[in-house]
């Protein structure tokens, strides 16, 4: 996959260049899959983010960008359903747009419904992800955000790649999403670790490159660098 990992959606036009630059092709030229699981789960979850998500009502630019098509894809439905009817779903999709929320109940769940399983072989797929959204793809959230506790206990993701990110950096509201607070949490991830705000994104390309794309703040951690 290729990844354009945000703290809150695509904010500016560097960010929006960059997804299309991912893309391979105009936004209004690309169907998308909405995936709202993370929304759900954690203490603060409740069906009016899901919702706002969906409907491109959500303060955070996603679904809403102006794509040719943009359908729903719920993790938690998936067991129910044949997988060969939802695999071509995802296979078929430009991109996958992955709602924030908490970052584990949605580790929890791709790994539970079988997506995870398909994330090394949809190679030409941009998976865009949202704050838990972009975290889910990292190698540990950090117990600075462990809220919903999976059934094995840890703050471990998916390990898609190998960095963690603390969104959210000095949000108005987030008040605790400090510069120090994120170098308490970069301390005990021991490895490399970004810390971004609304107006940034990493963008990973299928050869394994990160960029980091910004017209904000942020900062790199790294125990070895």
């Amino acid at each position: 996959m290729k990844l354009l990992l945000t703290d809150s959606g695509v904010r500016n036009e560097s960010m929006r260049e960059a997804l299309v630059d991912l893309l391979g092709k105009p936004i209004a030229e690309a169907d998308a899959l909405c995936i709202p699981t993370a929304g759900y789960g954690g203490p603060y979850g409740d069906p009016g983010g899901p919702w706002r998500f969906i409907s491109g009502r959500s303060p955070s630019p996603m679904t809403g960008l102006g794509w040719r098509s943009v359908g729903v894809l719920e993790l938690t439905a998936l067991p129910g359903i044949d997988r060969e009817r939802w695999v071509s779903w995802v296979r078929e999709a430009d991109a996958l747009l992955v709602n924030g929320g908490d970052a584990l109940y949605l580790c929890h769940w791709m790994r539970e419904s079988g997506l995870a399983d398909l994330f090394p072989s949809l190679r030409d797929t941009v998976y865009v992800g949202l704050s838990a959204g972009s975290m889910a793809l990292t190698t540990r959230v950090g117990e600075f955000f462990v809220g919903w506790e999976p059934p094995d206990g840890g703050d471990s993701a998916l390990g898609v790649v190998d960095f963690s990110l603390f969104p959210h950096l000095d949000h108005p509201d987030c008040p605790e999403n400090t510069m120090a607070a994120a170098e308490r949490w970069a301390a005990g991830i021991e490895g490399p670790a970004y810390a971004i705000d609304a107006q940034t994104a990493i963008k990973v390309t299928d050869g394994g490159g990160v960029e980091v794309v910004s017209e904000g703040s942020w900062r790199l951690f790294d125990p070895v660098g």
